[in-house]
């Protein structure tokens, strides 16, 4: 499995950021490696609720189809899967002052004879945490100062 973390602080209350980062189909707002993201479901997000998703890697646009698995009290997380890969991606937004904490998480499983490769592409996964972190922080902070 390959784990890639990242941490930002934003000026956008707790509350707010959580509203914004559990409706998935924001991602292509902040996170440059995911560029189309479309809401499966209808209504409000709730455990369940199914997504459509193309991210970036490595120079291929690989379609991902995802599912809200946990939405509870600060964690958001979402499963997400193709014939290559699990993804497991986790939200966890706290107070932080009058701001908020976000903490992502994203589990990587290559599925098959794929999983040999880990090793080698860990530093391919681990390349897209900086520019979605340093999106989520950018686009958080402008909603702060609406």
């Amino acid at each position: 499995m390959i784990t890639v973390t990242g941490t930002v602080r934003s000026a956008l209350d707790a509350s707010s950021a959580f509203a914004y980062l559990a409706a998935f189909e924001h991602t292509p707002e902040w996170d440059p490696g995911t560029p189309v993201v479309r809401k499966l479901s209808d209504g409000p997000v709730a455990v369940g609720h199914r997504y459509h998703a193309e991210a970036e890697f490595r120079g291929k646009r690989q379609t991902l189809m995802y599912e809200v698995v946990e939405l509870a009290g600060t964690v958001i997380k979402l499963r997400g899967e193709n014939k290559s890969v699990i993804s497991v991606d986790t939200i966890d937004v706290t107070p932080s002052g009058s701001g908020s904490e976000v903490r992502y998480t994203a589990e990587f499983r290559l599925k098959g004879w794929l999983k040999l490769a880990e090793p080698f592409v860990k530093p391919a996964f681990q390349s897209l945490a900086a520019p979605a972190m340093d999106g989520m922080k950018k686009t958080l902070d402008a909603r702060a100062a609406r």
